[in-house]
């Protein structure tokens, strides 16, 4: 007893804790009360500081306003004359007729934006895009990105804008090369696009020209001519009367002074008729009759021709007066039959069967022209030394002779 006794006295315990020992729910219920409290007091912190910067933020702008208002230049290095003399730099003269460089960036389909380096864009309206009509810019050729020349002729009273054109550009250009072509007196193609009592109107160059009837070789009317090409020379170029007067007769004089009977000319086939093919030989419709197609018979046209065939033909007559002109393919066969079976071959001998064509005309003439020497002794004609009489030369007769017994064409 006395050893247990002992042991529980040397027995130490750790002192008991001051604390008072608390409820579990009185626990819980003293933290509830002291979440609120730590949330309010975070927000204050959080609303204190959002002030402090709000008031900071304040006294800046009121500050910077304060600068603008008072000394708005102050510490900046580029000032207002500096600005304006920038601009004088891009600057141009933007009155009506300057032409001026620009680049295209933006189309539609009124026209088209410019940056021509100015204070403001200039704009390029769809009826000064071209001399021609069109319905958008982009068939004139004009994309974001083209860099060209244009001609000032107008301002956009709206917006100051300026109003550019290509037209008037072109246009100068079109009557500086009528000009040129009227000088080296060329033969030209103007289409008809118009006509009135006097003649009918043709476009050369992007220029509306007028033929008048006199001056048209053709017995056509207007409503016939009208959308057709026709072969023209220049009569008259005066730019500052905005004249142009154009004439058919003196292109299919020059045409026609070149179709000699026995030359071979390159045409091509207009329409087919039962008796015959139209071929178009450089502005003139000749007619190459069935019965000059072969020496062989052709019982249809369109197993050896068709419309829009390139062919090699020979001038067989020419009727100025008349306007007709016979033509031949039969003349060039190296052989009969050549033009149905091989006609690539027949236009490959073409210049060389014309020319023993022109050589057999050239005996004939001889020999009718000894004939009347004979019977007329008393002109006084003397052959040469080509049995040729003396006066006569060697070439062909005018109006050439008409060998190929052809029916009157009432198409012609």
């Amino acid at each position: 007893m006395a050893s247990l006794t002992q042991q529980f006295v040397g027995l130490k315990c750790p002192p008991m804790s001051t604390t008072r020992l608390v409820n579990p729910s009185n626990y819980h219920h003293h933290q509830s009360k002291q979440k609120p409290r730590i949330v309010i007091q975070a927000a204050a912190v959080i609303a204190n500081a959002q002030t402090r910067e709000r008031l900071k933020l304040k006294e800046m702008f009121e500050d910077a306003y304060e600068r603008c208002r008072t000394t708005p230049m102050e510490g900046v290095a580029f000032t207002v004359d500096d600005f304006h003399s920038a601009l004088e730099k891009y600057d141009f003269d933007s009155e009506v007729g300057t032409k001026v460089k620009g680049t295209v960036f933006s189309v539609d389909a009124n026209g088209a934006l410019v940056d021509i380096t100015a204070k403001s864009s200039a704009y390029l309206p769809l009826r000064e895009a071209s001399l021609h009509t069109i319905r958008h810019v982009e068939e004139a050729g004009i994309f974001p990105g083209l860099r060209e020349e244009f001609v000032v002729v107008g301002e956009n009273e709206a917006d100051d804008s300026l109003v550019l054109s290509l037209r008037s550009i072109q246009y100068d250009l079109a009557w500086e090369r009528c000009r040129q072509l009227q000088a080296e007196d060329v033969v030209i193609k103007g289409k008809v696009v118009g006509a009135n009592k006097g003649g009918v109107v043709a476009l050369v160059e992007g220029l509306r020209g007028f033929v008048p009837f006199s001056q048209i070789s053709t017995k056509s009317t207007a409503e016939e001519l009208l959308e057709k090409e026709l072969p023209l020379k220049f009569v008259e170029v005066d730019e500052e009367q905005s004249r142009l007067v154009l004439s058919n007769r003196k292109a299919m004089a020059d045409s026609q002074a070149q179709l000699g009977i026995g030359s071979v000319v390159l045409g091509s086939v207009q329409s087919l008729k039962p008796y015959g093919a139209f071929i178009d030989i450089g502005g003139i419709n000749g007619l190459l009759h069935v019965s000059q197609i072969s020496h062989d018979r052709v019982s249809d046209i369109a197993t050896v021709l068709q419309p829009g065939d390139t062919l090699k033909v020979m001038i067989l007559s020419h009727d100025r007066e008349r306007g007709r002109v016979s033509l031949s393919t039969k003349k060039l066969e190296p052989t009969p039959g050549d033009m149905i079976r091989n006609p690539k071959l027949v236009f490959e001998k073409a210049e060389e069967m014309a020319q023993t064509f022109r050589q057999r005309i050239a005996q004939a003439e001889a020999m009718a022209r000894a004939d009347m020497l004979r019977f007329q002794p008393e002109s006084g004609l003397t052959l040469n030394s080509d049995g040729i009489l003396g006066p006569l030369t060697s070439e062909l007769p005018e109006d050439g002779l008409d060998l190929s017994e052809i029916p009157p064409a009432d198409d012609l």
